[in-house]
């Protein structure tokens, strides 16, 4: 009895000429395209990663810039 996989699933939704090709071991014939556009998903995972570091950074320092303020603030009143 064969696996299914979840990539078997998901190929066959999106294609079924794709999932056929698959499972007869037929290579695709754009494999350039194919190779672009992992490189583009790539870039865009380290954009996402980037702008959630940068975000979480930011509050950081704005948590950092509260605190310092609030001890500012309770020196002065002492």
């Amino acid at each position: 009895m064969k696996t299914i996989r979840a990539s078997d699933i998901g190929t066959y939704l999106y294609c079924h000429r794709a999932w056929w090709y698959r499972l007869r071991g037929i290579a695709s014939q754009n494999t350039e395209e194919l190779s672009a556009g992992t490189a583009l998903h790539r870039d865009h995972g380290r954009r996402v990663f980037m702008a959630g570091a940068l975000r979480t950074l930011a509050l950081v320092l704005l948590l950092a810039a509260l605190a310092l303020l609030a001890a500012y603030c309770t020196s002065r009143l002492v």
